[in-house]
């Protein structure tokens, strides 16, 4: 059955909102953050330090879209205040693995006693830091933040080798909702 669905998010304080399209443009002070909407045919307003999202004719399927949509609206809100951080950590048993930042690539060197130089790229708007056996990833985007963590443990995994012996790696230890 069809009927007409809205949904409302008070947009906290400090925080201007602009809705153009199915696009919409978040800014607190000098961070920056947009969401764009999958839903067809559905309607976004910016009312009263509200932002509305709704729909004319509504089933499940445009419910679920928007209760996702509202998902990451929020995660944007939690950006903007607090950035998001992961915590990973190098671990080396054979060779002492070199890590370190240049520009927008982390360079992994001496991994395996591999002579190649292994990257990692980073995503825009993400800081990493490399302090001793730990690396910090922190940004306002949780999308992207979480994308350069996956992409550090994914330069520095082990193949064609015995995971069991070959223990060697950069690992996800900390992510912004709980600890491993």
């Amino acid at each position: 059955m069809k009927k007409i669905l809205s949904e409302q998010i008070k947009i906290p304080e400090g925080i201007e909102c602009k809705a153009s399209g199915n696009k919409i443009e978040f800014k607190k002070g000098d961070k920056n953050s947009f969401v764009e909407i999958k839903l067809r045919g559905g309607e976004i307003l910016v009312q009263d330090g509200n932002l509305i999202l709704g729909h004319k004719r509504a089933n499940k399927k445009e419910l679920k879209i928007i209760k996702s949509d509202i998902a990451h609206i929020k995660n944007v809100f939690k950006g903007l205040n607090d950035d998001f951080v992961y915590k990973l950590e190098i671990c080396n048993v054979h060779f002492p693995m070199n890590v370190k930042v240049e520009g927008d690539k982390v360079l992994i060197s001496n991994f395996l006693g591999e002579k190649i130089t292994r990257v990692s790229k980073i995503s825009p708007g993400v800081k990493v830091e490399v302090k001793n056996k730990e690396i910090i990833v922190s940004g306002s985007d949780i999308g992207k933040t979480g994308q350069t963590a996956a992409n550090l443990e994914k330069a520095s995994k082990v193949r064609v080798r015995d995971r069991r012996i070959f223990q060697d790696g950069i690992f996800i230890t900390e992510k912004p909702r709980r600890s491993m």
